[in-house]
């Protein structure tokens, strides 16, 4: 009685929010009473809405009420404290689901540290001090709290098992024992604990050998994973080698090619310019020629057109041949090209044929393990103790060097048709059937969800209030947005559908996005932390770093997202029925485990997880 009288004193002077004994207790105007600094902190979350509610009516107010002291109430707590009321125990010592509670306590229930045995009750850390301190209770046996006491009473005798029957392997009482298992070959359930301890320590030690034959087997698989980066690093620096090797000497007879066309292309233009030369000086002093004749035609005297035609037909020379005749056909140096494009074609089927053999040679480079240790990597839980022994270390088959000889060149693989990009990852999923293979089921966290977020649904679906919901105080919550993240981080490849109705923002966010306020550090998709997809009635936006990108399409309810971490993409999907229309895909590096986000934007708007299958 007197405990209840405490515990009734106690909840009379509590603060509804903090939970404990009033500090600066203030009255609001509905008549109740908290600490100052709890109905501030709480009313500040409320300064958007412009309207304020007491925590327990949920009674209105506008304008935000000025708090005055209850300077009576706040007397008679320093009063009782004096007198020796003292705050209840924290929340986590009280017994809550999952939790074994005391017995012996009345009304709300300590969490219970010990269950005895022979009084088959179990005990919190005040009430169990009698059985360490009084000799009474000094054969009375503690264990660890219980809440399966129950299995310790036998159900048709109502009394303690203490036995244990070998022939039908069960705890009995004793009047069991004289009952309808007299006869049977029974002993003592310690003797029992005793027999079956050995083989569980046995089986122990065999599980402890074969975890250091493990751990064995995981170091020389580390130390093969470390040769397999060495290797193909090396391979890679040493083919990159090669081919800037190849490049140079295309580029050396590329060059080559280009000064021998020069130096013919010079040869002959110099003797181009000798033999036109030549043929100016002709023609010119054929035109003289010409005008003397036409002179000499012009001469009336007869006698002096005599004199002078025997002199001027003398001084004419024979013409030449055509310059034709000296020139070299200009086609010569289309065939240089054709000589060109033949050595092309004749140099890019050899990188053809032994770009396919490069390619196989890479795709034949492969880590060898014992069969011993393939399968015992599958059944290490569940083989018998006495399957484990010693066994060998894994088996590494060399691989072949991926070092060619200098002399290889020719037959490098070609740049342009190189198969060596054939690797054997998944491709791309195309239809809503091969998405949906990599389908995973996603939980939101009730310690992110914003105080005007309701979940349903285990946690799948999320729902925007127009209340305050009372969810506990968490570090991880977020304060200002009314957004929540997922409880998983994801990686990989990674598929679902969300079915939504109102605004709403589907994204994904590293962890350690902001929680607490307004600022832009906080909201899904305006900063560098977080992508998102603006859902509305009108239309689809994308934002990330409080960079937005109107996307066109049709609206649905429905939208798929799809990650492929590695590959670092990130696509939306407009779904209906099994039609899926891309909506954006982002290419970027994820250098961090996502996680699902969804943000509610308008009032009664809802956001679901479909289940899928």
């Amino acid at each position: 009685m007197a405990q209840q009288g405490f515990q009734l004193d106690h909840e009379q002077f509590c603060c509804s929010i903090c939970l404990d004994l009033l500090n600066d207790p203030v009255i609001v105007p509905c008549g109740h009473s908290y600490c100052r600094k709890c109905i501030e902190g709480f009313w500040n979350q409320d300064d958007q809405k412009g309207s304020f509610s007491c925590p327990q009516c949920r009674q209105t107010f506008i304008p935000r009420p000025v708090l005055k002291r209850n300077i009576m109430l706040a007397e008679v707590v320093e009063s009782l404290k004096k007198t020796g009321l003292q705050a209840a125990p924290p929340d986590h010592c009280y017994a809550g689901p999952g939790d074994v509670a005391c017995d012996v306590c009345t009304g709300r229930r300590l969490k219970a540290v010990k269950t005895c045995l022979q009084c088959l009750v179990s005990y919190c850390d005040t009430h169990i001090q009698p059985h360490y301190q009084s000799p009474a209770f000094k054969r009375h046996q503690l264990v660890q709290a219980s809440g399966e006491l129950q299995e310790n009473i036998c159900s048709r005798h109502n009394e303690l098992r203490k036995l244990f029957c070998r022939t039908d392997q069960q705890c009995i009482c004793y009047l069991c024992f004289v009952d309808e298992h007299k006869g049977h070959d029974t002993t003592s359930a310690a003797a029992e604990r005793a027999e079956r301890q050995k083989e569980v320590d046995t089986s122990q030690q065999n599980i402890q050998q074969r975890i250091q034959e493990r751990e064995k087997d995981v170091k020389v698989l580390h130390q093969e994973v470390e040769s397999i980066k060495h290797r193909a690093d090396r391979a890679v620096e040493d083919s990159d080698t090669i081919f800037t090797e190849l490049i140079s000497s295309m580029e050396r007879r590329r060059s080559e090619v280009k000064q021998l066309i020069r130096d013919q292309q010079e040869r002959q233009v110099s003797r181009a310019e000798e033999l036109r030369r030549r043929v100016e000086q002709e023609v010119t002093e054929l035109r003289r020629r010409h005008a003397e004749l036409e002179q000499l035609s012009l001469t009336e005297d007869h006698i002096r057109f005599l004199q002078r035609y025997t002199s001027s037909l003398s001084t004419i020379s024979e013409s030449t041949h055509p310059v034709s005749s000296h020139v070299c056909p200009l086609r010569h140096f289309e065939d240089v090209t054709v000589a060109v494009s033949n050595m092309r074609d004749r140099v890019e089927d050899i990188l053809t044929e032994e770009g396919t053999n490069v390619s196989e040679t890479v795709n034949r480079v492969d880590v060898s393990l014992s069969d011993s240790l393939l399968h015992n990597t599958d059944h290490t839980v569940a083989q018998s103790p006495e399957a484990g022994g010693p066994r060998h270390p894994p088996t590494i088959r060399p691989r072949p060097t991926l070092r060619p000889p200098a002399s290889a060149l020719l037959g490098a693989p070609r740049l342009v048709n190189l198969p060596l990009v054939s690797l054997s990852t998944p491709s791309e999923p195309k239809t809503r059937a091969e998405f949906l293979q990599y389908s995973r089921p996603i939980t939101l966290d009730p310690n992110t969800a914003n105080h005007f977020l309701s979940l349903s649904k285990g946690n799948r679906k999320v729902t925007r209030m127009d209340t305050y919901q009372s969810h506990p105080r968490h570090p991880e919550r977020f304060t200002g947005w009314r957004q929540v993240l997922s409880r998983e981080a994801l990686s990989g490849r990674w598929y679902s559908e969300v079915e939504r109705s109102g605004r709403c923002g589907i994204a994904f966010s590293h962890k350690d996005i902001r929680r607490t306020g307004w600022g832009v550090e906080c909201g899904f998709g305006y900063n560098d932390k977080s992508w998102s997809l603006d859902c509305t009635e009108q239309g689809y936006i994308l934002r990330h770093r409080n960079i937005k990108t109107r996307i066109p399409g049709c609206v649905s309810s429905r939208v798929g997202v799809y990650l492929d971490h590695s590959a670092g993409t990130l696509s939306f999907y407009s779904v209906s029925d099994d039609t899926m229309t891309v909506l954006h895909t982002v290419h970027t590096t994820f250098t961090h485990n996502l996680h699902v986000g969804l943000g509610l934007y308008s009032p009664g708007s809802t956001a679901e997880s479909c289940e899928l299958n």
